[in-house]
């Protein structure tokens, strides 16, 4: 009983209701205006309206459509004291914000509408995310490593083992450079070779 009243606490409490604020509604909001930008360079009205004009047409209704998903999600969130992992407050925050939304652009019917697909849609998009963290993260550590490993091999950057480009440390630029004075000792051993018959 102890542990369930000190989880709850910790999930009530202002610190931890706005901690990671930036990574549940600014960054993805940032990231639908960048993607909202990628689909106008491809959009079929920019030859019409200009490619610049369609572009940041998209990017600004893929931003306000975000951004109005993810604050109602933590909305339902710190309403209901629950976990950013819920799915239940993707679930209420598309419905919210779809009928919102969607009570703008085409009234009661597209309220009905974009509340559904908002809910459906914003649910996927969060169980997607929520089954792909661990991988991506992972891979991030595998990318980056730890900040011990990373001095140790010169860089922030520690490319995979696999990888064709390779970062040597003395010794083997020792060697490297002692196969190739070797081997260009050989190249030229076998031209004056040639020359001389």
């Amino acid at each position: 009983m102890a542990t369930d009243d000190k989880t709850l606490e910790e999930v009530t409490s202002p610190s931890s209701s706005s901690k990671g604020w930036k990574e549940r509604i600014l960054i993805p909001t940032i990231l639908a205006g960048i993607a909202g930008g990628g689909f106008g360079l491809v959009s079929k009205h920019r030859i019409a309206h200009g490619l610049a004009n369609i572009s940041a047409t998209y990017a600004t209704n893929f931003a306000i459509v975000a951004g109005c998903y993810c604050g109602a999600r933590e909305f339902v969130r710190a309403t209901r004291a629950s976990t950013p992992d819920d799915l239940m407050n993707s679930a209420l925050a598309g419905f919210g914000s779809g009928a919102i939304l969607g009570r703008l652009q085409g009234g009661h019917k597209g309220q009905v509408r974009y509340s559904i697909i908002f809910a459906v849609v914003g649910t996927a998009v969060d169980f997607a995310t929520l089954q792909l963290k661990p991988a991506l993260e992972s891979y991030h550590k595998s990318m980056i490593g730890s900040n011990d490993s990373s001095q140790k091999h010169g860089g922030w950057l520690r490319l995979p083992e696999w990888s064709p480009i390779q970062v040597l440390d003395e010794e083997a630029l020792a060697a490297k450079k002692a196969r190739e004075q070797k081997l260009y000792a050989q190249r030229n051993e076998h031209s004056l070779g040639k020359e001389k018959s």
